[in-house]
């Protein structure tokens, strides 16, 4: 069986896409797995080293970049289209699979147009617009939340839930490192989070100063992470700073509190650890959906939410003081994220498109 999955460019699109390849192979090791992204996005860093082949397509975002990025972006969907064609006739896979991110659309489309079963995934409450747009096309859609139902034709969609990649379902039964600490971990998305970043910079003089030692793994992004490497350093904090985790699985191991975005990803993630969170959403993701997810969760009581407008180093540390200072409260937190996951969502997905590509097999 060959598969292809199109999309990419955050860790938000890449990792579920991941997760699903891991599943199809999970089925049958023979499977053939190839994802189409761009050379910009994250996708050209971290496949390789997974042992996914990638395939790039020249697409651009069009959204908030003026008239000039909306005219570039608009002339390149041909050019895309048929590059994703080339790619497609060249691999011939028995299903394409848009997991969001600009590679998707032109990639999915191709594959509708000759006549490949095709599906995507939706991992926000609110879907953006090319997932409204391709909703019209596939075969299958699958969806987080139930409310996202009503953006799509009803006969299409499946609520799934987000998948996860296989480690971090595995992530519970992970040995925990043993330290000397309670450890943090901090981050802002697979480019980090600036306003994170410099909130947990005001934050340090104040977790030096505790009485419980603290440790802290932080990925920061490329752009600030010499700056804030100096800062641990200045007041003493043991701290693994890094651009980027690759394990992050065993970082969520080895944590005790997460502060972080709100991303449908990271939020599945979480709860796929089971971990308690403070999330501080992205106040500019496409109709507050971050904002949204994170009350999501705060109702359920698996977090705690700090605004970005309410954010600095004391409202931070006071929401930290306050979890690590009631043992009762972090265990509870940590009980309600394992209750909300749905870590069956690749199988789910799987299941549907198996039944989808022996349907097409069928007729042919």
């Amino acid at each position: 069986m060959r598969i292809a999955i199109a999309g990419g460019g955050t860790g938000g699109h890449l990792f579920p896409g991941i997760a699903i390849a891991e599943e199809f192979i999970k089925r049958d090791a023979a499977t053939e797995v190839i994802f189409i992204g761009t050379q910009k996005g994250i996708e050209s860093r971290l496949l390789d080293s997974r042992g996914y082949v990638l395939k790039t397509i020249d697409i651009e975002g069009v959204t908030g970049r003026g008239i000039r990025g909306l005219m570039k972006g608009a002339f390149q969907i041909p050019k895309s289209m048929w590059q994703s064609r080339k790619i497609l006739k060249h691999f011939s896979p028995d299903m394409v699979f848009g997991v969001g991110g600009y590679a998707s659309g032109p990639a999915v489309l191709a594959a509708r147009l000759m006549n490949i079963p095709t599906a995507i995934a939706e991992q926000n409450a609110i879907p953006g617009m090319t997932n409204k747009i391709l909703g019209h096309f596939v075969d299958r859609i699958f969806v987080t939340y139930e409310q996202t139902r009503a953006a799509f034709p009803p006969r299409k969609v499946i609520v799934s839930g987000n998948p996860v990649r296989a480690s971090f379902t595995a992530q519970r039964f992970r040995t925990k490192k043993e330290k000397n600490c309670r450890q943090l971990l901090i981050f802002g998305g697979s480019q980090g989070a600036e306003a994170i970043n410099r909130s947990v910079i005001e934050m340090l003089p104040q977790l030096k100063g505790r009485k419980e030692k603290i440790c802290v793994m932080h990925q920061t992004g490329v752009r600030q992470l010499e700056e804030v490497k100096k800062v641990y350093e200045h007041f003493g904090i043991e701290a693994e700073v890094t651009s980027f985790i690759v394990d992050m699985a065993q970082a969520y191991a080895d944590a005790e509190l997460i502060i972080c975005r709100a991303g449908a990803t990271s939020l599945a993630e979480i709860t796929a650890a089971g971990k308690a969170a403070i999330l501080i959403p992205y106040p500019w993701a496409a109709n507050d959906h971050q904002l949204k997810n994170a009350q999501a969760m705060k109702a359920e009581g698996a977090a705690e939410i700090i605004e970005e407008k309410e954010l600095s180093g004391s409202r931070l540390f006071g929401v930290v003081e306050s979890l690590l200072g009631d043992a009762s409260k972090l265990r509870k937190m940590e009980m309600n994220a394992s209750r909300i996951s749905k870590t069956g969502a690749a199988a789910t997905i799987v299941d549907e498109c198996m039944k989808l590509i022996t349907e097409q097999n069928r007729y042919h």
